[in-house]
């Protein structure tokens, strides 16, 4: 079937929906919705059998919703209606949710309904949800709504039958800054992280801070550190931790208010943000590794389990700063010391790693000079992660991937990744030729011409796709809860076998092999001769990109990319045994 996706951004959930409605053999084209473009004739030219609008802000032009059937993706349950839908559940602490398929028509989120699916919301931020709990549901009720309209007999329900009896319809306003401020005295530190959670990653929480205004993104609870409400007591890797009435919040990024007329701000580490406002605060890092009775916040922690070790991490948007790759390497490095056979290395819900931190090197005092040090610094961590060679690594992606954080995962012996998690591995939409060794490990995976096609594609490839192109060795099948125990126990598994003792052996010998015939150190050099020649040129594509790219400037129309109809690429069958 030809299907259409009209949306307003390219973002998780529309890339989710796009990979996995290829995946299924259907012809998928993508038009955003942007001002100045007119939707009805976008429309036209791509005559499809079927429009899906996995995330769209404005209502369907009546000329459109009338001549094609439009599946809206709302993310409530039937009844819910209004424009910050999740946000609300969070804020009001709700923990059973769900996602509705709607029809479009004249009123926004209250057409019929031609699916819906429940959904859990455990205490975690929005953004973590819409690309976990939520894109799950979203996913089974796009693909089902699309299975029932392709059979021709379905018709959808009406929402005031299709809901049960104690679900009414319910209209919520948009949740405005007035209810989100947070009382630092008055608040509960659990309302605080509900507010906080609610609002990450857009709009954030506007507050008062050092005499000056801010959004604050991101919230953590701190078990030890209290000060007076609203007073800031420490620092940890960029984030600040600020008293409650009852303990204490981590927050780890900041994002000024704009001034009238002023330009864009963006997202920071919250102590970057600050800079020189920000008084002398103890910096108080977390134990590493963290002891048994440790639950502080800290964005990489360890932990052993019989010969397997964790090394997990969790960056804000899944961008690796160079301080983030430093830390992370050194980290790395302490755990190799240990005595285990199995190393996984990953966050344990939520994005694995989207590579360079763009943020941080557009506000750096020289851009260039940044985007080389960073650069360098995640090439350090993959390189030690190619050349471990006394134990087996894992990368186990439990949410999405892109660019350099591919290749990261790459590097390693297997590659575990949930069912839910959509990968991008490819550069070019940023301007760049990309490093990490991705000229070594992505033909090493997929084969040359598979690895070119995917580079110049460039689009978003789903986890049953990547197994089948080989760029993933197992899908787990959970959801972002259950992921961390699932990989554990295949973890324990995997260090049990009798085989992975000579697996261990045999990496010697197969770097050895691979070093006196193609050094690792040859493509790490080709690669970065080609990107420092596009960092040190001011007119470089990649400078206005990643501006545009930080600054959320809309792009001025459809890329042709997407715009292009596409289906999922062949690739190996996966077996059984490849899917947990």
């Amino acid at each position: 079937m030809h299907i259409l996706i009209l949306a307003s951004a390219f973002n998780s959930l529309t890339q989710r929906v796009h990979a996995e409605l290829r995946d299924r053999g259907h012809r998928v084209a993508l038009e955003l919705a942007l001002p100045g473009h007119s939707l009805p004739g976008a429309v036209r030219r791509h005559a499809p059998q079927l429009i899906v609008a996995p995330m769209l802000r404005t209502a369907i032009p009546e000329e459109v919703w009338t001549a094609h059937t439009c599946l809206v993706v709302h993310p409530g349950p039937v009844g819910d209606r209004g424009p910050s839908s999740l946000d609300w559940a969070i804020h009001e602490g709700i923990e059973d949710w769900g996602v509705t398929v709607l029809q479009a028509d004249a009123e926004m989120d209250a057409g019929d309904v031609w699916a819906t699916v429940p959904c859990r919301l455990p205490p975690v931020s929005k953004s973590e949800l819409y690309r976990g709990e939520i894109a799950d549901a979203a996913l089974e009720a796009v693909l089902l709504a699309v299975e029932r309209f392709a059979g021709g007999t379905h018709v959808p329900r009406r929402q005031d039958t299709a809901g049960a009896a104690d679900a009414p319809l319910r209209t919520r306003p948009y949740l405005d800054q007035s209810v989100r401020r947070i009382d630092w005295a008055g608040d509960s530190t659990l309302t605080v992280l509900r507010k906080l959670r609610a609002a990450d990653s857009q709009p954030g929480v506007l507050d008062t801070l050092l005499d000056g205004e801010w959004y604050l993104h991101g919230g953590h609870p701190e078990s030890v550190l209290r000060g007076r409400p609203g007073e800031l007591l420490a620092t940890r890797t960029g984030a600040v931790c600020r008293a409650t009435g009852d303990s204490a919040v981590w927050i780890p990024e900041l994002r000024p208010r704009r001034a009238p007329g002023g330009p864009p701000t963006f997202k920071l580490p919250a102590v970057s943000a600050l800079g020189d406002r920000l008084p002398p605060l103890p910096e108080h890092p977390a134990p590493f590794p963290p002891g048994p009775r440790c639950d502080t916040w800290t964005d990489i922690r360890y932990r052993e389990d019989g010969d397997v070790g964790f090394l997990a991490f969790s960056f804000p948007g899944g961008a690796m700063s160079t301080d983030g790759c430093r830390r992370l390497l050194d980290a790395y490095r302490e755990a190799c010391a240990r005595p285990t056979a199995v190393l996984v290395l990953g966050g344990e819900r939520d994005f694995f790693s989207n590579g360079i931190h763009l943020n941080v090197i557009e506000a750096a005092d020289d851009p260039a000079a940044e985007s080389w040090a960073n650069i360098n610094a995640i090439d350090d961590l993959v390189e030690a992660v190619l050349t471990t060679t006394d134990r087996l690594v894992v990368c186990a992606l439990a949410g999405n991937a892109a660019a350099g954080g591919v290749m990261l995962a790459l590097a390693a012996d297997e590659v575990w990744c949930r069912s839910g998690a959509v990968l991008n591995p490819h550069y070019r939409l940023m301007g760049l030729h990309g490093s990490e060794y991705w000229t070594h490990t992505l033909p090493r995976r997929v084969g040359r011409e598979s690895a070119e096609r995917l580079m110049r594609e460039a689009l978003p490839v789903s986890a049953a796709g990547a197994l089948r192109l080989g760029l993933v060795d197992r899908v787990v099948e959970s959801g972002p809860e259950r992921f961390a125990g699932e990989v554990a126990g295949l973890a324990a598994m995997l260090a049990a076998l009798p085989a992975t003792a000579a697996r261990i052996t045999a990496k010697k010998t197969e770097l050895d092999r691979l070093e006196s015939a193609t050094p690792l150190a040859g493509f790490r050099e080709r690669e970065l001769t080609r990107m420092r020649r596009t960092f040190d040129d001011p007119g470089a594509p990649y400078h206005a990109l990643r501006r545009s790219f930080v600054h959320k400037e809309r792009p001025s129309g459809t890329p042709p990319h997407l715009g292009t109809a596409a289906v999922a690429q062949p690739g190996r069958i996966p077996t059984r045994a490849d899917v947990t």
